[in-house]
């Protein structure tokens, strides 16, 4: 399952960028923040397997949807140039940013070796 986030609900579920200089983390489960649009193709192809890849992994990662066009503070405090983009955030750890339609394999072999595995993005 995915979940939409507005800018204030970012701010209180995921990071505070007003308040924090650091990042710091609010979740307890690892996440990756889709930043999109309703009018992209790519994003349109990807949020499928976003909603699977939430299945798959429940209760072990969150999924987040942000429309860029409806947040756009957001996306610019993130310096979004191109959608999609996503943000992959470790619960411990700097977050990883990567734009562009990713494949399932690709999001699946970031997941397991860098969000719910030993191995946390440095």
């Amino acid at each position: 399952m995915t979940i939409k986030l507005t800018t204030e609900e970012f701010k209180n579920k995921v990071f505070n960028y007003e308040t924090d200089k650091e990042w710091n983390y609010k979740g307890t489960l690892p996440a990756i923040i889709d930043f999109y649009a309703d009018w992209c193709g790519p994003c349109k192809m990807v949020s499928p397997i976003l909603e699977e890849l939430g299945k798959e992994y429940e209760g072990k990662i969150v999924i987040y949807k942000v429309d860029t066009e409806a947040e756009q503070e957001l996306s610019a405090v993130f310096g979004i140039r191109s959608i999609p983009t996503f943000l992959f955030i470790p619960v411990n750890g700097q977050p990883a940013m990567q734009p562009g339609a990713l494949p399932k394999h690709v999001f699946k072999q970031v997941i397991d070796e860098n969000l719910v595995g030993e191995k946390q993005f440095a």
